[in-house]
């Protein structure tokens, strides 16, 4: 049977949802360690815990839903075959279905937040036919006003209306968290619910006014091509959280098993490693990264059969970017392991693993390891967001993303030119700022806090 869409799996998403099924299988084994569940509630004990852990949930769920791709079925032309059925080029996702109409609503060139009319002049032909100069109104920003007056309370009507929105979805969340929370009273009484649910609270009346207020007008504006810059900073998300946990999925491997390797093994393999990474480090990691993006690009554009859509190239070269990111990053955590890896190997109960006939892989598994994990947990989540921003800093110097992929990086670089105009087109800076600030920031606080709670230092100090 014909569907009147297609599934699309391009191959972020694919690693997307096996990372998902990754980090569900941690959690559950988590739960079956006291150790590590005591130390995740002293993370989630905190109300900073828990407001910055929801907002990082839903910059991820955001990602999710931008990850479910498809293509629409076409109408049939004039003279097809009834059972022929052919599928548009473009490609969709959840989130564009759940955006509604924002990203279909282009202009002509810049327009400013909530204007009703374009940034520049134009040559207008007047009802009498006299040619005036003059800002030229929007075709879709404000339009469905019967008159330029009513604007004022147009927006507060429909923010109030969008807010509503929110809470009321929100109160649905809550209420459902809250009643599952019943059946589990222990929780609810040593974890602070509240701060979740506030936060959840304020997220949801955000994103409910942003999608209202976003299909009636330019929210934050337009950019020069007359796309809706809230559109592009919200399609941004994906990117940001894609780009900070598939490069550091593929730093992490690299970096820990020649970490223990160096360490535990010591004499000449510790030799290799160390040259290995000391080579790698005196290589330029900018012209390190720009040559090895562009020789993919060459490749891309030389294999174009390879590719069915353009967004399958633009993901392409995504994919090789983390793929790049991750393996000239793996360095300073490899000689964290490394060092600590030496440290640990001398204990007594190692020694006396060894003297047992314990061999290395159970001594590597049991007993080093596990003492690593809390470099590992901090590296991960600080590497994150020091990668979110390398990304915005290579798609400034032009060998980031794609720029058919949306991203905070390629608006960055576009409003790098903008800002020098006078009057100056701020708008499109501001959207990706703030979502990449309030990611950062976020990821950065509750990553202290993990730090807090499994750094054995930070407990010693702290005592």
């Amino acid at each position: 049977m014909d569907l009147a869409f297609k599934p699309v799996v391009l191959w972020t998403d694919a690693l997307i949802f096996i990372l998902v099924g990754l980090i569900s299988f941690f959690i559950y084994t988590l739960r079956q360690n006291p150790e590590n569940r005591a130390r995740w509630r002293e993370v989630f004990s905190t109300k900073l815990g828990m407001s910055t852990f929801v907002i990082i949930m839903a910059y991820v769920s955001v990602a999710l839903l931008d990850s479910l791709h498809f293509r629409t079925e076409l109408p049939p032309a004039e003279g097809q075959d009834a059972e022929q059925v052919y599928y548009s080029n473009q490609v969709n996702s959840v989130l564009d279905l759940m955006l509604g109409e924002m990203g279909e609503r282009m202009e002509r060139t810049y327009s400013a937040p909530f204007s009703l009319k374009s940034w520049n002049k134009e040559n207008i032909k007047t009802e009498t036919g006299e040619m005036i100069r003059d800002y030229p109104g929007l075709t879709y920003g404000g339009q469905h006003l019967e008159s330029p007056d009513d604007k004022a309370m147009d927006i507060v009507f429909q923010s109030f209306k969008g807010i509503l929105l929110g809470l009321v979805f929100a109160g649905i969340l809550i209420g459902i968290h809250w009643w599952l929370l019943r059946l589990n009273k222990s929780a609810q009484s040593t974890l602070p619910w509240s701060s979740a649910w506030i936060t959840l609270a304020v997220i949801m009346a955000i994103f409910g006014w942003l999608i209202t207020m976003g299909n009636l007008y330019h929210v934050l504006g337009t950019d020069q091509a007359g796309n809706d810059t809230l559109y592009e900073s919200l399609k941004g998300i994906r990117t940001g959280v894609l780009i900070g946990t598939l490069a550091t999925l593929i730093t992490m491997p690299i970096a820990i098993s020649l970490g223990i390797m160096a360490g535990y093994f010591k004499g000449w393999v510790d030799d290799i490693v160390q040259y290995i990474y000391t080579t790698l480090v005196s290589i330029p990691g900018i012209l390190l990264i720009a040559a090895s993006v562009l020789l993919f690009q060459v490749w891309i554009n030389n294999n174009p059969s390879y590719f069915e859509v353009g967004l399958e190239k633009a993901d392409a070269k995504f994919l090789a970017l983390c793929f790049i990111l991750g393996i000239t990053s793996w360095t300073s955590l490899c000689r964290l392991l490394r060092a600590e890896t030496l440290k640990i190997s001398q204990l007594e109960y190692v020694q006396a693993a060894h003297a047992f006939g314990v061999s290395h892989l159970q001594i590597i598994w049991r007993h080093i390891l596990p003492n690593l994990s809390h470099i590992i947990l901090i590296s991960f989540v600080l590497d994150f967001s020091g990668l979110v921003l390398a990304e915005a800093v290579l798609s400034y110097i032009g060998v980031g993303v794609d720029p058919a992929m949306a991203s905070w990086g390629n608006m960055i670089n576009l409003a790098s030119s903008e800002l020098s105009r006078e009057p100056s087109i701020w708008w499109n800076l501001s959207g990706a700022f703030v979502l990449m600030f309030t990611l950062v920031l976020c990821v950065n606080l509750f990553s202290d806090l993990v730090n807090d709670a499994f750094d054995p230092k930070t407990k010693l100090e702290a005592a």
